[in-house]
């Protein structure tokens, strides 16, 4: 072979010398001639014994020498798993054939729904798992999904059982709102709070409803059933196409949920049955409102059972809806009408301009009397016995009244707030209210708390939450406090729960906060002992006579026996009033 020009010509002895080249394990990056000093010889050594070692890879093997003693207990062992595992699957698959069998002799009649495979175009059947399985199995992740939440808002859920402020014992006549568990679903971000109720059996469930107040923004509304139990996702989920604007529970059956919709119709869910839509629903040919619904109300169960709800519109009707034979029968209580205020007609004729009902509610006693607020800001007291005239009118507001509720303990007392600022206390039979309260910005919503008959919440759209007790206090609230803290938000509406110390509160945004109640802001009225002997209780009416009336009385009386010197005890006291005294003499 030709060689290069530039090939190194070496002497045959050079060529036919062998060079050896000696490999170590040594790793040139360890550094060498490292000096310590020894505390043993006293003096500076070189380090000799220094980590050679660099590792790439490292791997655990899990192989077993099949001669070994383990090896040959493993080989032993599968073979008879491998076996007694084939002959359970064998009986697994019998079984679940034969069981097979069985279900399509029961169901002979019904259709097995069919696919075919896009590829051969074979049908495929399939058949439907049973539903006791299906209510199992979503019974169980209900449960899993309860504990998850139980963990994960702990915290939560410890102050909601035990925490008391402290401060509330120097506080003397103030009181706080301690913030708890949010509610906020994903598809109700854009929408407001329109409605809110809690269930009357099941005291941790509440229905929200979602749509909005801005003529400008209507759209799809949501119907959401929350439970204390599950602050991340809603129990029920509804859509509608329209916006829901008010709803109520049946306090004796508590799966029924009446909805009114800003389109003017009422639907009635039952919480019992599945699907998306309500059970029963109005139309145009059932006489469905005209307007938006703003409050429903259910009712008695009429003569024959059946069961009945009343809505207010801003069509001025007040209508009575009764759930007969499956469907929705309506029929107009009253007709709202302005006063002094005609619209022109067709050819000239003046025709009665309605009033725009905006709220209402009935006694808690007299089934039939019932009020109702205007967008005019007036009140009427009306009666389900008189459908063509009012039995009272009270001027009680400057704008709309948005919300008027009955005490629930004092049968003459109800309150009503408005976008006038402010929330008024009446007496229904004086034409004056007895308290007023200017809060300085819109109320949007107004509840009376269920323990005591002078505790009462109001939500301005400023976003705050005001708490009241006129026992208390009757001219300041005893807790103002900033609920809603993001900007171009407002509070809309706020509820007392039927028994936990708590209230919620919704938005403008779709968010529900659960706030709970300060010991100050729930304190139940002293219980009165009565002191009237078991034969005379119940046969005496309170009496309104002063103080000094019953002291001169007493003394007279005293005398008297004293002067007859009647030898046991005796009462005394003013006929037909509850103070008695009982005298030893």
């Amino acid at each position: 072979a030709a060689r290069s020009p530039d090939h190194l010509e070496l002497p045959e002895a050079e060529l036919k010398k062998e060079v050896t080249r000696t490999l170590t394990a040594n790793n040139p990056h360890v550094p060498r001639d490292i000096v310590r000093f020894s505390f043993k010889e006293r003096a500076y050594k070189i380090v000799d014994d220094m980590d050679q070692t660099a590792v790439h890879f490292t791997l655990n093997g899990y192989l077993i020498h099949k001669d070994s003693d383990e090896g040959r207990r493993q080989s032993i062992r599968s073979s008879t798993e491998e076996g007694s595992f084939i002959w359970y699957i064998y009986d697994t698959y019998m079984e679940e054939l034969e069981r097979m069998e069985k279900a399509k002799e029961k169901e002979k009649t019904k259709p097995v729904a069919k696919k075919e495979e896009k590829k051969t175009g074979r049908k495929l059947s399939y058949v439907e798992p049973p539903v006791c399985c299906i209510i199992k199995v979503a019974k169980a992740a209900k449960i899993a999904e309860r504990m998850v939440n139980l963990n994960t808002f702990d915290d939560i859920a410890q102050d909601f059982k035990y925490f008391e402020d402290a401060s509330d014992e120097f506080r003397g006549q103030e009181g706080t709102l301690l913030p708890l568990w949010k509610f906020q679903y994903e598809k109700t971000k854009k929408l407001a709070v329109t409605a809110i109720s809690w269930n009357p059996k099941y005291k941790d469930l509440f229905a929200v409803g979602f749509g909005s107040y801005d003529f400008m923004k209507q759209g799809h509304g949501m119907l959401l059933l929350y439970t204390l139990k599950n602050p991340s996702f809603p129990e029920y989920s509804f859509s509608s196409e329209s916006g829901v604007m008010c709803l109520d529970f049946h306090s004796d059956h508590p799966h029924l949920l009446a909805v009114g919709f800003y389109d003017g119709n009422v639907a009635i869910y039952n919480l019992r049955k599945a699907g998306s839509q309500p059970s029963y629903k109005s139309s145009a040919m059932s006489g469905k409102h005209t307007e938006p619904v703003w409050q429903v109300k259910w009712q008695k169960d009429d003569m024959d059972n059946n069961s009945n709800f009343f809505s207010v519109s801003s069509d001025g009707r007040i209508v009575s809806w009764t759930l007969v034979k499956n469907e929705l029968v309506h029929m107009d209580v009253i007709k709202l009408s302005a006063d002094g205020t005609t619209m022109q007609g067709p050819e000239g004729l003046q025709l009665q301009r309605l009033g725009s009902g905006t709220s209402f509610d009935f006694h808690k006693k007299i089934d039939y009397l019932f009020l109702v607020g205007t967008e005019e800001g007036k009140i009427y007291k009306c009666s389900k016995s008189y459908s063509s005239q009012f039995l009272d009118v009270f001027e009680a507001h400057h704008m709309t009244v948005d919300s008027v509720s009955w005490n629930p303990f004092h049968l003459k007392v109800f309150i009503s707030c408005s976008s006038d600022w402010t929330v008024k206390i009446w007496d229904h039979t004086i034409k004056t209210p007895m308290f007023v309260y200017d809060l300085g910005t819109a109320v949007g919503d107004v509840a009376w708390s269920p323990y005591s008959s002078t505790v009462f919440a109001a939500v301005t759209i400023d976003g705050q939450a005001h708490v009241f007790d006129l026992n208390i206090n009757k001219l300041e609230p005893l807790c103002t406090q900033l609920v809603v803290t993001r900007k171009k938000n407002k509070t809309t509406h706020v509820q007392f729960n039927p028994v936990y110390p708590i209230i919620i509160v919704g938005d403008e945004r779709g968010l529900i906060t659960c706030l709970k109640l300060s010991p100050n802001l729930r304190k139940k009225p002293k219980v009165r002992t009565s002191c009237i002997p078991p034969t005379t209780e119940g046969l005496f009416r309170p009496c309104h006579r002063p103080l000094s009336f019953h002291t001169t009385v007493f003394a007279k009386l005293l005398s008297l026996a004293r002067y007859l010197q009647l030898p046991q005890a005796f009462w005394v006291g003013c006929l037909g009033c509850q103070i008695f005294v009982s005298v030893p003499v």
